[in-house]
């Protein structure tokens, strides 16, 4: 642990390295990324890798029959987004769940039987392994055989379990008791295990070396598309809706970036469907106009201003947010500086609780950022959306479906409404920021809603504050809707001048999970880092070949 002068102690330490830099949310996704630049991949390939090692080793929050968004920078400086979103399928209509309520807050996304939550009428057509394939098939350097290896060798070999796993298996054993095939792995003999143990995922390598073989095709219409839709067809209230003609129809789409400025930098997001590229431009076009350094990290004038920043933000979210293909979205106004300059009159000098607002977005996601030495940067952020998705294993296979369909309003004639082919908004912020051309950072994290103002947070932290990678993803997070201001431990003593500035305060373990981010040095050195809300590792590449010429014992 070491401290920082910011009044809170960093618990991880960074790693550093020229050749290439490898950050995901468990040490086995890092090393399988790790591998691939060993073997002389890029970024993509180390991105995929890893990825895919996370299915297993993380299966709580990402596999293959989930979704997300990856955020490419090219060696020629092109920014490309992969939204690998997962979407409504073609059966699915605004009246395909019954809703508990119409007024009650806590009650409008939540419907009988928890239709949209667990089981296969949860599960919406997935996109993870359709981008991930696509964004390696164009950009990737090594076979993609080669890139599936790792997984396949964790699943077929086991891995451990973390106490990070163990609490996520406990906190829904009630849903995943429900189907004997996930509990069969997870709960084995019906006992929670420790950490510690090893958990073996044999279907789930056969299915790996199917998609090693077939790329995404294998899903995508193949073998284990089959498989998904003959689980589908439960024959009961929580039948899914997911065809064959679905999964063979799902193309992932490739976005333009946004770009946005703040006191000189260029900051770089992906678009709607997601928010972060819009809103964190508008934020940070809101903060431009206030001397945030001279305010000081952590000061009660600092954390109020963020907390109306960071409502302004979301309010606007509520109001157009979106899949542009189904939702006007004002991108050029939300993120203009004229837009940011009339936002200022909506600050308000003293706090206040507004109204809860309806809404979901899951919380259980994980994150990757890479790069090579050649210029390829990657931050990727993918989901099965809860943890364990809807719950359920397929059969034979290993595969956890998604349950996207929670976070669409299961009320009809609404703006998030289900259509067929929609795909819902996302908070996911796989960032990246440069100045004069040059990439300085990339950024990123899971968390839903928490996620863009959390990486927005530790911008601040390493533009403004002047902070060290490390420092700059372990420091403490606030957060609000419009309604409490959610406050992290090293938070906690901020309450009471928070709460004399009009504010109602909550304390809470963490907002958001575990970022991660690279910054790239002048001396060409990266220094990776990745906090304490998750099982984050940073592994750097150094070294090289020998010299030109050299020869043993010569």
């Amino acid at each position: 642990m070491t401290a920082s002068p910011y009044g809170f102690t960093c618990k991880k330490q960074p790693a550093t390295g020229a050749k290439g830099m490898v950050v995901t949310n468990h040490p086995l996704g890092s090393s399988a990324g790790a591998q691939m630049l060993a073997a002389g991949g890029n970024a993509v390939d180390a991105a995929v890798a890893g990825l895919l090692a996370l299915t297993v080793v993380e299966p709580m929050m990402v596999g293959i029959a989930g979704g997300g968004l990856s955020h490419l920078r090219l060696p020629d400086g092109r920014h490309i987004i992969f939204d690998g979103l997962a979407q409504a399928a073609g059966a699915m209509t605004g009246g395909l769940y019954t809703p508990q309520s119409d007024n009650d807050p806590a009650l409008y996304m939540e419907v009988e039987g928890r239709r949209n939550r667990i089981g296969a009428s949860a599960v919406a057509v997935p996109g993870n392994l359709a981008a991930w394939y696509a964004m390696h098939s164009q950009y990737g350097k090594l076979p993609w055989a080669d890139v599936v290896e790792p997984a396949i060798g964790l699943a077929a070999r086991g891995f451990l379990v973390t106490p990070y796993l163990r609490g996520a298996i406990d906190m829904h054993r009630p849903d995943m008791e429900l189907d004997p095939v996930i509990s069969s792995i997870f709960l084995p003999g019906g006992e929670l295990p420790q950490a510690g143990d090893r958990i073996v995922m044999g279907d789930y390598a056969e299915s790996l070396r199917e998609i090693q073989k077939h790329g995404a095709a294998a899903l995508h219409g193949g073998s284990l598309g089959k498989a998904l839709v003959e689980r589908m067809a439960s024959g009961d209230d929580y039948a899914g809706f997911i065809t064959l003609d679905d999964l063979t129809a799902y193309a992932a789409a490739e976005r333009e970036a946004i770009h946005g400025s703040y006191r000189g930098w260029e900051i770089v997001g992906p678009p709607p469907p997601a928010s972060s590229g819009v809103h964190v431009t508008q934020m940070l076009n809101m903060l431009e106009h206030f001397d945030v350094k001279g305010m000081g990290f952590g000061s009660p004038e600092m954390m109020h201003l963020l907390a109306e920043v960071i409502r302004v933000g979301f309010e606007d979210r509520r109001a157009a947010s979106g899949d542009p293909a189904f939702v006007d979205v004002p991108v050029e106004r939300y993120t203009s500086k004229e837009y940011a300059a009339e936002c200022l009159s909506r600050l308000r000098n003293m706090g206040g609780i507004g109204p809860a607002t309806p809404g979901y977005e899951s919380n259980d996601t994980t994150h990757v950022t890479m790069a090579d030495d050649d210029g390829m940067i990657v931050a990727a952020t993918h989901t099965i959306n809860g943890l364990f998705g809807a719950n359920i294993m397929v059969p034979g296979t290993g595969i956890i479906p998604n349950n996207y369909m929670c976070n669409f309003d299961p009320h009809p004639g609404k703006a998030l409404s289900i259509v067929p082919g929609k795909r819902v908004p996302t908070s996911m912020a796989p960032m990246i920021a440069l100045k004069d051309g040059a990439p300085e950072f990339a950024i990123g994290l899971p968390g839903g809603l928490r996620i863009f103002p959390s990486a927005m947070q530790a911008m601040l932290n390493l533009i403004d504050h002047g902070m060290d990678p490390q420092t700059a993803v372990e420091a403490p997070r606030l957060w609000t809707q419009g309604q409490e201001v959610e406050l992290e431990p090293d938070y906690a003593h901020m309450q009471a001048a928070l709460e004399a500035k009009g504010h109602t305060v909550k304390l809470v373990r963490h907002i958001g999970g575990g970022m991660s981010v690279i910054r790239f040095g002048k001396d060409g050195m990266m220094t990776g880092a990745a906090c304490w809300r998750a099982d984050g590792t940073p592994m750097a590449l150094g070294g090289g070949l020998a010299e030109a010429g050299i020869r043993f014992n010569v």
